[in-house]
């Protein structure tokens, strides 16, 4: 694939998920510039320095590591950067450290930068998303958190297994924090328009796996990375292509079924602006009440950082 012209795409945070996105950006052709900032700039160098041994086999693109004065021209600003979740340890309890890391990170990138779309993947990310917004002055749809669009995946996975067909063909919702307070919208889950029916066990087992699969896969392997790096790039994809795609990612909310001044996961509508518009679904009322318990859950997370923004 061609990668699209002059587009250039930094990526913060050479860890796993970050250098696991640049891998994945580089096959798909989503840039002709990809730039590699970690503290570990040695780990940075290794990593272009390996990606450009494949130049042979998929056609030139510029992969380099740099340092922040790069952001400057940039189209997309990955961040990924963060102290990694570690086994046992849920996404909140990642708060102060990654506040204490985003700070320098956030400060560097708007001296150089006031016009790329920031992505944030890092963990817990409605709050890292909501404090890169805030810290950065820049405006909310041009701050976008990659959200519950791999809770989502992981939903339409696991029905899809159950049910044998195309998880591609699976319509379904997970919503709120990425963690432990999300929530499947089961009234919306559909198979082409045709609603797809549950039992309430079946209902709780499938929100459960998807809700611990991160759990899992940290306790065998130390981290997830391949299915995030995918979602990035399918964001990624809908930005520099204008899709317009309504993806679930966070966002902030404005009277969002009575829910304010958080980020969580929602369907958007992304195109080249970042998030054009927040796609207010219907809820039932069950949904609605444990949608505005998770914002309760994040709003109280941000007073505790307040100082920092």
């Amino acid at each position: 694939m061609e990668a699209a012209r002059g587009t250039k795409i930094v990526i913060v945070g050479a860890g796993m998920v970050g250098s696991t996105t640049a891998f994945t950006l580089l096959l798909r052709g989503r840039a002709t510039e990809l730039v590699l900032i970690d503290y570990n700039k040695e780990k940075a160098f290794g990593d272009a320095l390996d990606m450009n041994h494949a130049m042979p086999f998929i056609g030139k693109t510029t992969v380099r590591a740099g340092d922040y004065e790069d952001c400057a021209g940039a189209d997309i600003i990955i961040i990924a950067a963060g102290a990694a979740q570690k086994p046992g340890e849920t996404r909140l309890d990642l708060l102060k450290k990654n506040v204490g890391i985003f700070e320098g990170i956030v400060d560097n990138i708007v001296k150089y930068t006031k016009d790329a779309i920031l992505l944030v993947a890092t963990n817990p990310v409605d709050i890292m998303s909501y404090f890169t917004w805030k810290r950065s002055g820049y405006p909310m749809n041009r701050v976008v958190g990659s959200g519950t669009l791999l809770d989502t995946a992981r939903l339409r996975y696991l029905i899809s297994e159950q049910k044998n067909m195309d998880p591609r063909s699976v319509h379904a919702h997970i919503v709120g924090e990425h963690g432990d307070s999300e929530l499947a919208l089961w009234s919306l889950t559909n198979l082409a328009g045709m609603h797809l029916e549950f039992t309430e066990e079946e209902q709780h087992q499938l929100h459960e796996d998807t809700k611990n699969a991160a759990y899992g896969i940290i306790k065998a392997k130390g981290s997830t990375y391949y299915a995030i790096a995918l979602a990035l790039d399918r964001i990624v994809t809908a930005i520099l292509r204008d899709e317009g795609a309504i993806l679930n990612v966070s966002t902030l909310l404005e009277d969002f079924h009575g829910n304010n001044d958080v980020y969580l996961g929602v369907p958007c509508i992304v195109d080249r602006t970042g998030v054009r518009e927040v796609i207010k679904v219907p809820m039932n009322d069950d949904e609605k009440q444990r949608f505005s318990a998770s914002a309760k859950k994040m709003r109280e997370q941000l007073d505790s950082i307040e100082q920092f923004m």
